[in-house]
């Protein structure tokens, strides 16, 4: 039994770091948004030739830079909860709200989401579905693996906040602080 939170810690260590991973990812991706919309700024504007591309990579670097922070922010405990009576609750109080939370909501959700965001990632695959929103008119299916992966992170880091949630009901090293 003495080895058994051991192999969670080390579980929990590796998801987090999965997480960190797609958070820096997630980060660096500001990097070709600002340079794509500078272009198309310059482009429009200083060489009055818009771009037909620039509308729909921004949409999609965008969408991706907010999918993959997902699981991340709830590594980092950033997302937004109401808190009025949470913050009073004793820490094991807490994880049980958490543990009840992870399983009924988040957990199905992103399951849900992930299994949906599949079937159209290989129906957009075969189809070779197009965006149909500019000239550009990119193939979809990547941004749509996007999605699905999006989420197959956040249940990951679910699954990772359950782990904190069991140590800290049984009292085990405090979690939060072995990132």
């Amino acid at each position: 039994m003495s080895g058994y939170p051991r192999v969670l810690t080390r579980l929990l260590r590796l998801l987090d770091r999965v997480s960190g991973t797609s958070g820096a990812v997630a980060a660096w991706l500001i990097v070709p948004l600002i340079a794509a919309s500078c272009y198309e700024v310059f482009s429009r504007y200083v060489l009055a030739e818009p771009t037909f591309w620039a509308f729909e990579v921004g949409y999609m670097v965008m969408g991706t830079h907010f999918l993959i922070g997902l699981a991340y922010t709830l590594r980092e405990n950033e997302h937004v909860r109401v808190d009025i009576l949470y913050a009073r609750l004793s820490r094991k109080a807490r994880a049980l709200v958490d543990a009840f939370t992870y399983v009924v909501l988040l957990l199905p959700l992103a399951g849900w989401l992930s299994f949906g965001f599949w079937e159209k990632v290989l129906k957009a695959y075969a189809s070779q579905e197009r965006s149909g929103m500019s000239a550009f008119n990119p193939v979809i299916w990547p941004f749509r693996l996007v999605m699905c992966a999006a989420f197959v992170l956040l249940a990951l880091q679910a699954v990772a906040q359950l782990i904190r949630c069991y140590l800290a009901l049984t009292e085990r090293a405090p979690a939060d602080e072995e990132r």
